[in-house]
């Protein structure tokens, strides 16, 4: 008998913005492209997500069950009772979603999964804040609950970028700046960001959302193909929310999604805890949203499973199974694989 290992905690997302700013539709994205991966979502309520009715399995009073196996749960009194409903089932769930409501601050909702004996069965993934790029104003921003959505989000989704001119969106990134100095700040149009931005589901050898480290940063198809109607991407101002499918052309390390790519580390020896440190602290560029991996320190017998979101980062040990090394994946836009190899590498101790 061996005890489980502490990453078989159930991540957790919890999704904050305003009214209006894109919830739902970035929920439905979430429940309806995902392929293998169990994941449920809590809402507060059912109705307004408007569940796709090819996908519902069953449906009962506060919950919906999906075909692709995911799960839609509604938050009636406390959001304790609700995440241990989903967590009882007998189907192992890969992720747990939590909406909030638009006027809600996220912290006391992240503070349930910290701080009560949820602990031991979830993690805290991270918290991602929704920005209406047409409607935020210094109105929102200034009312307690808007600044601490922005203050506390490790991503900041700035939603529906094609009802806006790219200077108003400089504008609206520049005041969330101001709120935020070091904001990971996203683009999207409908919601519609790779899900393995926002989903770190699994590690490299139960990685169920991208089956090889150089796949495509999406393991899921949105059944339709883009083909070459936007070109590529190149186009920024419009063009952050889609993102292109492997089929025409293989992925590999540089290749770009949009400007969004992931980029694999390995090494034989181990890091140094202190300069590792120092690269969280001091180097890992604002371009790096999403980070996870198997760490082997120097300092340290035991194997370490880091999953990093914005600035939010968790680093759980465990016991070693088979080799050591070091195997990181990072996925950002327009990142510097070249210099984040050379800094990785100067990670390594001596």
């Amino acid at each position: 008998m061996t005890t489980a290992p502490a990453t078989a905690n159930i991540p957790v997302t919890i999704l904050s913005g305003f009214l209006g700013a894109g919830k739902t539709t970035l929920l439905n994205h979430i429940l309806s492209n995902q392929q293998g991966v169990k994941t449920a979502v809590l809402v507060n309520e059912f109705g307004e997500i408007g569940i796709d009715n090819d996908l519902i399995v069953t449906t009962d009073e506060d919950m919906v069950e999906l075909s692709n196996g995911c799960i839609c749960c509604s938050i009636n009194d406390e959001l304790m009772e609700a995440v241990e409903r989903v967590i009882e089932r007998p189907e192992p769930l890969d992720y747990i979603v939590v909406e909030t409501t638009g006027l809600a601050d996220p912290l006391p909702v992240a503070m349930t999964f910290l701080g009560s004996e949820l602990r031991d069965q979830t993690r805290l993934d991270s918290i991602i804040t929704l920005i209406d790029a047409e409607n935020f104003d210094d109105v929102v921003l200034n009312t307690e609950v808007g600044r601490a959505q922005v203050i506390y989000g490790d991503i900041l989704l700035l939603n529906k970028c094609d009802l806006v001119s790219e200077e108003r969106l400089a504008a609206v990134e520049q005041k969330l700046r101001d709120v935020k100095n070091d904001a990971r700040i996203l683009r999207s149009v409908k919601g519609d960001v790779p899900l393995a931005l926002l989903l770190s589901v699994g590690l490299f050898e139960s990685d169920k959302v991208s089956s090889s480290v150089e796949g495509p940063i999406n393991g899921h198809e949105h059944g339709h193909d883009h083909n070459d109607e936007h070109n590529h991407g190149h186009d920024h101002s419009h063009d952050h929310g889609h993102h292109h499918h492997g089929h025409s052309h293989s992925h590999n390390d540089h290749q770009d999604i949009e400007g969004f790519t992931s980029m694999s580390f390995q090494s034989d020896g181990p890091f140094a805890l202190r300069k590792f440190q120092n690269f969280l602290d001091n180097q890992m560029p604002q371009e790096v949203f999403r980070a996870k991996g198997i760490l082997w320190f120097n300092e340290s017998e035991r194997r370490h499973v880091f999953h990093l979101a914005g600035k939010r980062f968790s680093i759980d040990d465990t016991d070693w199974t088979g080799d050591r090394k070091n195997q990181l994946v990072l996925i950002g836009r327009d990142i510097d694989h070249i210099t984040l190899r050379e800094q990785l590498q100067a990670c390594v101790a001596d």
